[in-house]
């Protein structure tokens, strides 16, 4: 049987999705997810199931012995106050029960289980508060270069990230330098307990991390499910469901 794979998915007060689309009414809550996602797990050979935003932990820790691996997937900042840090206007909306939630899986699932895991931009972020990291904010707010493109096609490669030889991610592509998109204005600034630095960009900006001691645990800055025309990028997740189905 193919393996079955847990993505994480946005959560939204706003109303306006299920409005603009007559999909809904006002006043409906949505939980969402880009297909891109759906797409590159299905074509590693995987089957996608999104992992809803509960109250019910219980449900969630269940789910998780169900589940052969998992997508931290991509959206809205995390909340300043979870890695000790007070909010600046450059954040944009927040998202509190995901990140609740989402933060509480990531413990649970490094802490008891050996199953693979794959963080993607938010998911790397996500990775390393679990862990006891922090982040930068705002890039440019700390004098640091913009990193969201927004003016680029999404799988278009705007810069290079220098991999550390002794990585999961060298083994994936064998290489030591990788081309690769940009949507975050925020990024990793303290690293996290347990976790290794294995991928920056040209200025220094941490692209990937790993857990230390885990088989698969690792997490991207930049999104290679949006690179849909790059055999190189999609090898990530052809790594990814391979372990998955191990």
């Amino acid at each position: 049987m193919k393996p079955l794979i847990g993505i994480t998915c946005n959560y939204s007060l706003d109303d306006k999705p299920g409005v603009s689309s007559h999909m809904g009414v006002p006043g409906q809550k949505w939980q969402m997810l880009a297909d891109n996602y759906i797409e590159a797990i299905t074509n590693a050979g995987g089957i996608p199931v999104i992992i809803p935003i509960s109250k019910n932990l219980e449900n969630l820790y269940s789910l998780v012995e169900k589940l052969d691996g998992f997508l931290i997937s991509g959206g809205n900042d995390i909340e300043p106050n979870l890695y000790g840090e007070f909010i600046c206007k450059e954040v944009g909306i927040l998202s509190p029960k995901r990140d609740k939630q989402e933060i509480k899986l990531t413990k649970y699932i490094i802490k008891n289980t050996n199953k693979p895991l794959l963080g993607i931009c938010r998911g790397l972020q996500i990775l390393n508060v679990s862990c006891g990291g922090s982040l930068y904010q705002d890039l440019e707010k700390n004098k640091l270069n913009n990193h969201f493109i927004a003016s680029s096609p999404m799988n278009h490669p705007i810069h290079r990230v220098t991999i550390e030889k002794d990585s999961i991610l060298y083994n994936i592509f064998q290489k030591k330098e990788l081309k690769v998109n940009s949507y975050h204005h925020q990024a990793i600034k303290n690293l996290g307990k347990n976790l290794k630095c294995v991928a920056v960009s040209e200025d220094e900006i941490i692209e990937s991390i790993e857990v230390k001691g885990k088989k698969f645990m690792i997490a991207t800055q930049w999104h290679p499910e949006m690179m849909y025309d790059s055999k190189e990028q999609q090898d990530i997740f052809k790594r990814f469901v391979k372990e998955a189905s191990k």
